[in-house]
């Protein structure tokens, strides 16, 4: 569990960092014959703060119950 939880918190300060990210996408227009006319389109993907937070939070509630010894009676 703990381990899960070092990595939501690794992702989500990612997030916060970055932002976001872009790729290039390519896409075929037109195919005739021997001629052929593509596109390039960049996209962006833009990571809310709210879901990098979320991460964060869940990573450090999955970090302290990992790192809690169960109680034996």
């Amino acid at each position: 569990m703990r381990a899960i939880g070092i990595i939501l918190i690794v992702l989500g300060l990612i997030g916060f960092l970055l932002g976001g990210f872009s790729f290039t996408r390519s896409e075929e227009v037109l195919d005739i014959g021997d001629l052929e006319v593509e596109t390039e389109q960049t996209e962006t993907v833009n990571i809310p703060a709210i879901a990098s937070g979320a991460a964060v939070a869940a990573g450090l509630v999955l970090v302290v119950a990992g790192s809690m010894k169960p109680k034996r009676d």
